[in-house]
């Protein structure tokens, strides 16, 4: 059914863009008190236990692919100043989610190395593989058409849109990958359900954080 010219959400961007900042807080509490407490901390040379290693990537990619890529997303709607500033704060925000995802894709694959298991052979690596590639060509594109120099404004004009568009579909396609990933662990009995509690409020967490981002993306700055 198509949306009426005069309909409008009759509200501004603000009240999701505050509720996104705590749900970011919730999600990082839940994704620290998951990792510290129930997995024992993050280590790259304890070897003889490689779940150690394994404990970088979720907590890696949240940060970067969730988190960091919401707050680049909203960019736009809570950096004060002016116009260069914020497209400065959503380049370097998107920059450092690539950052902490490399690391995070490394502890994946140090892992599966370590403890002798395939890589790639889940729907949770297919989509994270591929929102890691799509993120990295946008980043791309988007430094092309909007801070190069030679681009012209023209050019700048047509991408825009497209931007947009493939910039929400690569955050929700990180938000299901890290929705996914949560289910490939498995919970010892001396843990469970209390540690299966705290990752599923994760997961929630996360999905209700994507959908608040996206709202925050779509409405208007002011009413």
């Amino acid at each position: 059914m198509p949306v009426k010219s005069s309909a409008s959400f009759r509200m501004s961007a603000l009240p999701m863009v505050v509720t996104a900042q705590l749900m970011a807080a919730a999600v990082l509490t839940l994704m620290l008190v998951w990792v510290l407490h129930f997995r024992g901390g993050v280590s790259w040379e304890r070897t003889s236990d490689p779940l150690y290693v394994y404990t970088a990537h979720p907590l890696f990619m949240v940060i970067g692919l969730v988190i960091c890529t919401g707050e680049a997303v909203m960019a736009y709607r809570f950096v004060l100043g002016p116009r260069a500033a914020k497209k400065a704060m959503h380049l370097l925000l998107h920059l450092l989610a690539l950052a902490f995802a490399a690391i995070g894709l490394y502890a994946a694959f140090k892992y599966h190395r370590d403890a002798g298991l395939p890589d790639v052979h889940s729907l949770h690596s297919w989509l994270g593989i591929a929102t890691i590639a799509l993120y990295a060509l946008q980043w791309l594109a988007a430094f092309v058409y909007f801070v190069f120099p030679g681009a012209m404004m023209t050019m700048r004009a047509d991408y825009a849109p497209w931007h947009i568009f493939f910039g929400i579909v690569i955050f929700l396609m990180a938000i299901c990958s890290a929705v996914t990933g949560l289910t490939n662990f498995d919970f010892p009995s001396n843990h469970y359900p209390s540690e299966a509690f705290v990752v599923n409020f994760t997961g929630l967490a996360i999905l209700i954080f994507g959908v608040v981002v996206t709202l925050a993306v779509i409405l208007p700055s002011r009413y």
